[in-house]
C-alpha cells in the first residue's frame, strides 16, 4: 500500500531550525510532485512548499520563503522541508502530500497525504 510517513517535528525555540522528512514507500513517487503543507491551530490547511518530480522546480509560500527550503533524493524515495528562523506562527501539524503533475498551492488534486508530523515553537 503506498504511504508517505513524515518525521522530524518537535519543539523548538523561536528562531531555532528543523529539517521534516517525507519518505515514500509501496510505490515509487519518483514522478510524482511533493508538497509540504501545514495546519496552524484554528486556521485552515494551508500550503508551505513543493517541488516537482525532478527537484528542478519549487515553490514557496510567501510566509516562509527565504527561511524554509524544499529538497528531494528520488533515490532515498524523500523530500525534506528545511525549516529555519522557525516563529511562533510556523508552529503547526505538518503534512507532505503527493500529486501528478505540478505541485500547487491547493490541497485538491493530491492523490496521497502523510499522517503528520507536529512542529512547536516556542517563544
Amino acid at each position: 500500500q503506498a504511504q508517505l510517513v513524515e518525521s522530524g517535528g518537535g519543539l523548538v525555540q523561536a528562531g531555532g531550525s528543523l529539517r521534516l522528512s517525507c519518505a515514500a514507500s509501496g510505490r515509487t513517487f519518483s514522478f510524482y510532485a511533493i508538497s509540504w503543507f501545514r495546519h496552524p491551530p484554528g486556521k485552515e490547511r494551508e500550503f508551505v512548499a513543493g517541488i516537482n518530480w525532478s527537484g528542478g522546480s519549487t515553490s514557496y509560500a510567501d510566509s516562509v520563503k527565504g527561511r524554509f527550503t524544499i529538497s528531494r533524493d528520488n533515490t532515498k524515495g524523500t523530500v525534506y522541508l528545511q525549516m529555519n528562523s522557525l516563529k511562533p506562527e510556523d508552529m503547526a501539524v505538518y503534512y507532505c502530500a503527493a500529486k501528478r503533475g505540478s505541485a500547487t498551492a491547493q490541497t485538491i488534486g493530491y492523490d496521497y497525504w502523510g499522517q503528520g508530523t507536529q512542529v512547536t515553537v516556542s517563544s
